[in-house]
């Protein structure tokens, strides 16, 4: 046979292999290891990724991750976690905490400010910091009882220095707790911390706390094409949209393995990360600005808000790359306000503290593809309108083929030589 032909095999081989990733990922396989992982974070390429990071990478902003606990020795999240409380102890039937955690959280984590170190997960903002705050055992035991705990983990956030929280789980038992749940969300939107939490991932018109709590930016998913995922639960609290489908992200029984992760749970945190990059570019916005921005750029098709989609898909390169967006008054909750309600009186900003080594130690299980059963409509967003245009996508994907190309083009050099 000779190198030509032999080369020839490969090149066919690679492609076939590029074509069958998709069909892996929908079957929940696990994903490529180092440089691959990155091919598969499609999102990133995108959304504009690299242009955006020559703009803002999201430093000087904290994120609180409320979830299972982030493990901070995974490479591409070394040097940027500091753990916080650890409120397990307040979940009903659960542990009384300590160091385990389980994998959403740590993917979350990544997902916002992973740096990519090792073949890792590479975060959409990437100089951010994480406040990791558990609040679910790792078995995920009193996920339906969460009300209380979160509302202690939010006002803890806040008073850590968080500007944005992030919370990817949900819970549907909140007798006897709403008012206090309520009240730790006004208290950060008083000190100026915005909140994202992601709808849940039934594929129906349900409403799941603290999605569902006024001043939450609620966050459903949207699928590889820009349109609502089926699995996203929708209702008139949606507030923006982010990609939520085929995300790489570390597996629960192996850390050193990722796997394909379909939920609202990635797709709060990429909204996060969103705002990170925004806030970050314009530290002297408040998050009523900043929440605004991203409201005003988000990509839409059809009437606004929707109920799948909520004002849209998130955009943040509308906002760094063409100065679009506009920020407005400092005081106004703009999500409130659109909902005819009034905003909580300004009492402070959250200002991030200068915190020490984050090397110390320290659910909502919405990311499974078993999740992926209810069929939502499938019209909410074009497919130019999402957090992504088409044409990206469509980029993102030539490049990993150009990629596997090259390297079949070194290995025929080097058999040849």
């Amino acid at each position: 046979m000779t190198p030509l032909t032999r080369a020839f095999r490969r090149v066919g081989g690679a492609l076939a292999a590029v074509a069958t990733v998709a069909a892996l990922v929908l079957a929940g396989a696990p994903v490529a290891q180092a440089e691959d992982v990155r091919a598969r974070q499609w999102y990133l390429g995108a959304m504009k990724a690299e242009e955006m990071w020559k703009v803002s990478t999201g430093k000087g902003i904290t994120v609180a991750v409320l979830d299972s606990g982030v493990d901070p020795t995974v490479p591409e999240l070394r040097g940027k976690v500091q753990v916080g409380a650890d409120f397990t102890a307040d979940v009903p039937d659960g542990s009384e905490g300590g160091a385990e955690t389980v994998q959403h959280g740590t993917n979350m984590a990544a997902y916002i400010a992973g740096t990519g170190a090792a073949g890792g997960i590479k975060g959409l903002a990437p100089d951010a910091r994480i406040l990791s705050v558990k609040v679910a055992t790792s078995d995920m035991k009193g996920v339906f009882g969460l009300a209380g705990v979160l509302s202690k983990a939010i006002r803890h956030a806040v008073d850590e220095g968080s500007r944005i929280i992030n919370i990817s789980m949900v819970t549907s038992s909140v007798t006897g707790q709403e008012a206090e749940l309520q009240a730790a969300v006004d208290y950060a939107l008083r000190k100026g911390t915005l909140i994202f939490a992601g709808t849940g991932n039934d594929g129906a018109e349900f409403t799941q706390y603290p999605a569902v709590v006024p001043g939450v930016v609620a966050v459903g998913a949207l699928d590889t094409r820009g349109k609502v995922a089926k699995f996203s639960n929708y209702g008139d609290h949606v507030a923006l949209a982010a990609a939520g489908v085929e995300l790489a992200g570390r597996c629960e029984s192996d850390r050193t393995q990722f796997c394909a992760k379909d939920g609202t749970s990635g797709a709060t945190a990429i909204a996060s990360a969103s705002a990170a990059l925004i806030w970050s570019a314009h530290p002297d916005w408040t998050g009523n600005q900043v929440l605004r921005v991203m409201m005003e750029t988000a990509g839409r098709n059809g009437p606004v808000p929707s109920k799948y989609i909520g004002f849209g898909g998130v955009r943040p390169a509308q906002v760094l790359l063409e100065g679009k967006g506009d920020p407005g008054p400092a005081d106004v909750n703009p999500l409130l306000a659109a909902r005819g309600q009034a905003s909580p009186a300004p009492g402070g900003s959250a200002v991030p503290k200068n915190s020490p080594s984050p090397e110390s130690t320290g659910a909502g299980g919405e990311d499974g593809r078993s999740k992926e059963s209810h069929a939502a409509p499938d019209t909410a967003a074009g497919s130019g309108e999402g957090g992504f245009p088409l044409w990206a996508i469509v980029a993102s994907a030539v490049a990993v083929v150009a990629v596997i190309g090259a390297v079949v083009a070194v290995s025929v050099r080097r058999r040849r030589a």
